[in-house]
């Protein structure tokens, strides 16, 4: 290993997936310095993997300026599907109304790219094999018979994580009813696979065709398999045969997994010095196609705080904020999960259910066709199209603005695509606090500037519309900018709120404080970014 054994370190990820890669780059945004350790050799994925993001994560991508690769590659596609009903929200009230159907070994790539231009390390063919910690530090056994001795671990190593259990982090939740397959095979010389969606009493099943002869195949198995089990070819021709009537010849697996609908969530995520985030933290079946996402805005949410802990301006227990806030939000993306598994299947029972919802709660019209009916996914509804191919072909409504049953097509929507964040905030205070900041067109210095565009650096921002809001002694930690904004503030959900005189915005998008008298400033910037000595933050009667 290229890391001396003997080295400080601040902080070790285990993992280099969406999530621990995203927590690195965040770190390194910070000033503070990650060592990334993955069990794969060379870092690829087998397959494809997962079909992609929502519009929550392509804003975070937006606001640390790498997003423009990301759609450069990928499809953008209307992708909230609950049950049959493909929800629309081009009407939205954010830059981007949309998915990203993109393969998940594309975006692991871009991702890694990015980390590497911030100078991060990775280590690859490493394993954990202990870990122990104590007041000072923790100490992390490698496979190699190395020691590493970090002062902070963060558990970014899936659902099966290493580091959970480690740290004694109990993983609680609902045991598995069906388990799926998924697989990229070759198909038998003259075949012709269906291409699509087909729902049956079993569940859910697709073939993609991914280039050069090799279809992404996913099929709901009739009976429960537990997920431990080894998944082979004969188990995936088994599956196709009883769905299709036909086998089509699959031979020459890349890979054949197997997946269940079984949810889980760490009961904390933060244990002494050591915190789990993404699937380490909770594991759910991905219909809804949010799993990507939900990593990403564990590692946003995680990675300020964190770097604020081990430069010295914060107390640990902000980090306690990491958990009350994410597991909350995780808990109803996994909520939401387990519901659709119940639309999952199409006996008369279930067609009814999805009926109903089309026509009474979505008020939804029309059918769906080709990438809308379900590009993201990537595992499951959404299996049959994604990574710029957006081929799926199911039938369903589509549920849009106008439509009779809008409100619930917004809050569900908002739900799937996590642009109805809103952590806690002081009674009484303004709706925008806790909630995302809009990426409005700011008029600074004459020139206008993007919203998103003074979060690149991941700093948290005070945006000053008129208040006369001054950092005080923060304004080494906190940027300040004077802006004007003349247009009208919309969220997603509640629609438009009055505008505020100043706004205090987090490294992840999340606004701390608006200046409405309820809390003042500098108990806001003491609270979220620690104590400063030497003066006083104020805001102008």
């Amino acid at each position: 290993m290229d890391v001396g054994t003997d080295e400080i370190l601040d902080v070790v990820i285990v993992g280099a997936g969406p999530t621990g890669m995203m927590l690195a780059g965040e770190l390194a945004l910070a000033g503070v310095e990650a060592l990334v350790l993955e069990r794969r050799e060379d870092g690829q994925l087998e397959g494809s993997r997962a079909g992609g993001i929502h519009s929550r994560t392509i804003e975070i991508l937006d606001q640390r300026g790498i997003v423009g690769p990301f759609l450069d590659e990928g499809t953008t596609v209307q992708t909230a599907r609950f049950g049959a009903t493909t929800l629309d929200i081009s009407d939205f009230p954010t830059r981007h109304p949309y998915g990203l159907g993109l393969w998940q070994n594309r975006i692991e790539p871009l991702l890694a790219s990015w980390v590497s231009s911030l100078g991060v390390r990775t280590v690859h063919g490493v394993t954990v094999t202990g870990i122990v910690q104590d007041e000072a530090g923790v100490t992390v056994a490698l496979n190699s018979g190395e020691e590493l001795r970090p002062r902070w671990v963060v558990g970014a190593d899936g659902g099966r994580s290493a580091v959970r259990k480690a740290a004694g982090i109990g993983f609680p939740g609902v045991e598995a009813s069906s388990s799926t397959l998924i697989a990229e095979v070759s198909i038998g010389d003259g075949v012709t696979a269906p291409v699509g969606l087909l729902q049956d009493e079993a569940g859910n099943h697709g073939m993609t065709p991914l280039g050069g002869g090799t279809y992404r195949v996913v099929t709901s198995e009739r009976e429960l398999v537990g997920g431990g089990a080894p998944a082979t070819l004969d188990d995936l021709r088994a599956s196709l045969t009883a769905a299709y009537g036909n086998d089509f010849g699959v031979h020459s697996p890349t890979w054949v997994s197997r997946f269940t609908d079984a949810t889980r969530q760490a009961s904390e995520y933060r244990a002494g010095r050591i915190l789990v985030a993404g699937d380490a933290a909770h594991v759910h079946y991905p219909a809804g196609g949010q799993g990507i996402g939900l990593g990403i805005q564990d590692a946003v949410n995680l990675g300020w705080k964190l770097a604020a802990v081990v430069r010295g301006d914060a107390p640990p227990a902000l980090l306690d904020t990491y958990h009350s806030e994410r597991h909350a939000a995780d808990a109803r993306a996994l909520e939401l999960s387990m519901a659709q598994t119940v639309l999952q299947r199409v006996d008369a029972r279930t067609a009814a259910l999805n009926a109903v919802l089309e026509r009474e709660v979505f008020g939804g019209e029309g059918a769906v066709g080709g990438a809308a009916a379900g590009a993201l996914g990537g595992t499951a509804a959404g299996s049959a199209g994604a990574g710029g191919a957006g081929r799926a072909a199911a039938g369903g409504a589509v549920a849009g603005a106008g439509a009779l049953g809008d409100g619930a097509r917004v809050r569900v929507a908002a739900l799937i695509h996590g642009l109805d964040v809103a952590y806690a905030a002081p009674e009484g205070a303004h709706p925008l606090v806790g909630r995302r900041m809009p990426d409005l067109d700011l008029v600074v210095d004459g020139d206008v500037v993007r919203m998103y565009s003074l979060l690149h650096h991941a700093r948290p921002v005070l945006v000053d519309l008129g208040a006369g809001a001054q950092l005080g002694a923060w304004s080494g930690r906190v940027d300040r900018v004077e802006a004007a904004y003349s247009g009208a503030w919309r969220l997603p959900v509640l629609g438009e709120v009055a505008a505020p005189t100043a706004v205090l915005v987090r490294p992840d998008g999340h606004v701390a404080w608006v200046g409405d008298g309820v809390e003042p400033l500098e108990g806001a910037l003491t609270r979220w970014f620690g104590p400063a000595e030497g003066g006083h933050a104020t805001v102008e009667a």
